[in-house]
């Protein structure tokens, strides 16, 4: 069931104040394309824990029966060759990030009305100023089934959540350095890429290393959701309780969050958690008609940046305010609910959100890893 962006914003605000359909696809044919060898970065070959993933032409975005009408048409692009990490950014590594910079993150500062405002209707009033506190939007379980077009059932803004506190000031990380850092908006993952010397990947990088060599396939790992009744990714579990209840019959509480990152075997790329675990943020702006742009040009898309401007028709008044493309789905999608999980699954997200299934993973050109081996090379 798609939720309205709107919805989501507004829920924020409150709290705070296979098979181609396509008959132009319907030849096509699904297929595996396996790299001859995958070359892992350790330092010396490469960047260390990335992956190089060549470039290929492959067909963006789906008509897929459970296809968002975001995610197609179907579009051929062409990418050059790029570096992307193996797994998404754990709490171990942005913790040394902000020790070596004295970063304060997004959900750590006090948010700015300017900021906020280009996110709601027009007219409407500030909030008081002591509404304005530092904080993040926290994902809470209902004790019952709720209308699944009601976003604000399960989510809400808890003052005091960043990532060192994912889910409000009474948690912590501890124990939880090997799991993806969440609660980072658009910015902070900025601020971490130009620390590491690495940037965001483009929503196509995103798509092509997701897919792991597996053409139209609908997950990172082929055509079944869970081959064999084997679960490959950390999403939710319909058959334990449906979204978003946490609580048994025997009302014990489910735990539900994060899992370390690897916990799940590789894609064909060897990519870990390209599925499920946490949203992550890729460079592009969102248009909900990017593909169909795309598509309509009539020729092969070559390195295609996104669009210049965000679109998002389902935010009414504020179809253009400022969005940014996640991919990947989250612990929190499942067969009923969600399924953003598949890999042609889009939505767009407020740059200045934090949330507690949204994390990200890194990019690097060929020339950026080039130029760091031979200041490597020149300070032995």
């Amino acid at each position: 069931m798609k939720i309205s962006t709107r919805q989501k914003r507004l829920a924020g605000a409150v709290a705070l104040a296979v098979t181609l359909t396509g008959s132009a696809f319907a030849g096509w044919q699904y297929i595996h394309r396996s790299p001859a060898a995958l070359t892992v970065g350790d330092g010396r070959i490469g960047p260390a824990d990335m992956v190089w993933i060549a470039g290929d032409d492959f067909m963006m975005g789906s008509e897929y029966r459970h296809a968002q009408p975001n995610e197609g048409p179907a579009h051929k692009v062409r990418l050059g060759g790029y570096w992307i990490d193996r797994h998404d950014v754990t709490n171990a590594d942005f913790a040394r990030f902000v020790a070596a910079t004295g970063y304060v993150s997004t959900a750590e500062r006090k948010p700015r009305w300017e900021d906020l405002q280009v996110q709601l209707p027009p007219g409407t009033p500030p909030p008081p100023d002591d509404v304005l506190v530092p904080g993040a939007m926290v994902f809470t379980g209902t004790d019952a089934p709720v209308p699944l077009n009601d976003y604000s059932r399960w989510w809400k803004f808890v003052p005091g959540a960043n990532w060192r506190h994912p889910t409000g000031p009474d948690s912590d990380i501890a124990g939880k350095e090997n799991h993806p850092v969440v609660q980072v908006s658009y910015d902070d993952a900025l601020a971490y890429a130009r620390w590491a010397h690495k940037r965001l990947p483009t929503e196509a990088e995103w798509e092509y290393a997701a897919r792991g060599g597996l053409e139209q396939a609908d997950y990172a790992w082929g055509a079944e959701f869970a081959p064999g009744g084997k679960k490959m990714a950390n999403t939710w579990d319909d058959g334990a309780r449906p979204f978003p209840v946490t609580d048994q019959v025997a009302h014990e509480k489910v735990q539900v969050g994060t899992s370390p990152v690897g916990s799940f075997a590789p894609n064909g790329y060897g990519l870990y958690d390209m599925a499920g675990n946490v949203w992550q943020w890729v460079a592009d702006w969102y248009r909900a008609d990017a593909f169909r742009v795309a598509a309509g040009r009539g020729q092969l898309v070559k390195n295609p940046a996104g669009p210049s401007d965000s679109y998002d028709p389902d935010n009414g008044p504020t179809a253009y305010a400022p969005e940014r493309v996640t991919r990947g789905g989250s612990f929190l999608c499942s067969e009923s609910y969600c399924m953003s999980y598949r890999v042609s699954a889009r939505r767009g997200t407020d740059p200045m959100n934090g949330m507690s299934h949204l994390g990200f993973r890194l990019a690097m050109d060929e020339s950026e890893w080039k130029r760091e081996a031979r200041d490597l090379q020149a300070s032995r």
